[in-house]
């Protein structure tokens, strides 16, 4: 023996991948993850309610409604029946939004299995409760392994066969710890690897949701800042900042701060953070640019889940007594009326801190000496 530690080989051929995978939710993630999990050799039913996409799918391959001009994997089974979707399934994707998961996990509790894995790909924090999406799974399904999969993931380049990476986070039980590899996140990791779409294995449900959820709030904080005409340089801090503020409310949570530098906390942060393609940055960059919410993407009823998040994540942070001044400058905006330019310019002239935290300097900023005059900021 040199003391040199033995390198690490591969252990999928122990892994046990799940055979058949239900997807619940026909929209575009939810279209391009049974596109994933059919490449990765696996039996998938895609369940949605609109008959037109089923049909859609079922007939030409194709999901026209969500991802237009793109080919799904062939093979996929697309229903609007719940039951049959889940019949014989061994693991569970939810990839509907954030407001229908407790719905959607009550409706599925009674058929499936108790020993049946159900990974929610939503992200997002519940109103009232504060519960992240695991939380809220885990409460409605019991005993059943709940976790989540998460990161830069864009729909439309996932279902191409772009190279992505994502996490499959479920908390470990003590059973898991004596063998990881019968874990439904080692498991379900496997199941869902291809060529091109690499996952990562967390134990850390926590983090990994906290990042999901604030990430959408920082980004429509940048593209805000972007539609008023700045550029890289405050994009560059907002998200440096807002990675910040991921982490101090992990911590709280019991969630790891290592967490939030992986995919799913500074990975989807910049990925969302930096592309009109994320409906987060889009909205931001709308308002940003002077254009009322009510006129926003042309006047469609958009879903942006940022925006009810940044009502979610500030009320949690709160309640667990975490300052995160960029959501609330997002918040104040959005939903209470707060002109753009004045909040952030509050935000930019907020007390000086240091950089590490363990400095703890906190110094008021030149500007509170005297009032700034009242006039629009200029890039």
């Amino acid at each position: 023996m040199n003391g040199t530690a033995e390198p690490k080989l591969p252990q999928s051929d122990r892994v046990r991948p799940y055979a058949s995978i239900a997807v619940l939710g026909a929209g575009a993630w939810g279209s391009a993850l049974a596109t994933v999990a059919r490449r990765a050799g696996r039996e998938v039913r895609l369940w949605g309610r609109d008959a037109a996409v089923i049909d859609d799918i079922n007939t030409n391959n194709r999901n026209e409604a969500y991802l237009p001009g793109i080919a799904l994997a062939p093979g996929i089974r697309a229903t609007s029946d719940l039951a049959e979707a889940l019949d014989g399934a061994e693991a569970v994707l939810l990839v509907t939004p954030s407001r229908t998961v407790r719905q959607l996990c009550a409706a599925i509790a009674p058929l499936i299995g108790p020993g049946v894995p159900v990974a929610v790909c939503a992200k997002g924090i519940e109103e009232g409760t504060g519960y992240l999406m695991g939380h809220i799974a885990a409460e409605v399904l019991g005993r059943r392994p709940v976790g989540v999969i998460s990161g830069p993931t864009f729909a439309d380049e996932t279902a191409r066969g772009h190279l992505t990476a994502a996490t499959v986070a479920f908390n470990f039980t003590y059973p898991d710890r004596l063998s990881p590899l019968e874990s439904a996140a080692a498991r379900l990791a496997v199941s869902m690897s291809t060529d091109s779409f690499r996952t990562y294995i967390s134990d850390d449900l926590v983090g990994v949701e906290v990042g999901g959820a604030v990430k959408n709030v920082i980004a429509i904080a940048c593209g805000m800042m972007t539609g008023a005409g700045f550029a890289e340089n405050t994009r560059a801090a907002l998200i440096t900042r807002g990675m910040d503020e991921m982490k101090r409310l992990a911590e709280a949570l019991g969630g790891q701060r290592e967490t939030v530098t992986g995919l799913s906390g500074a990975g989807d942060l910049t990925l969302t953070c930096s592309s009109e393609s994320s409906r987060n940055m889009s909205l931001g960059v709308q308002l940003g640019a002077g254009i009322p919410r009510a006129q926003c993407f042309d006047g469609k009823p958009v879903v942006v889940e940022g925006e009810f998040n940044a009502v979610t994540v500030t009320d949690l942070a709160r309640r667990v007594r975490v300052s995160m001044p960029i959501c609330e400058a997002v918040r104040e905006v959005l939903h209470h009326g707060g002109d753009l330019n004045a909040t952030f310019r509050k935000l930019w002239s907020s007390p000086i801190q240091s950089e590490p935290r363990a400095m703890d300097i906190l110094l008021d900023h030149p500007s509170s000496w005297a009032p700034l005059p009242a006039q629009e900021i200029k890039p």
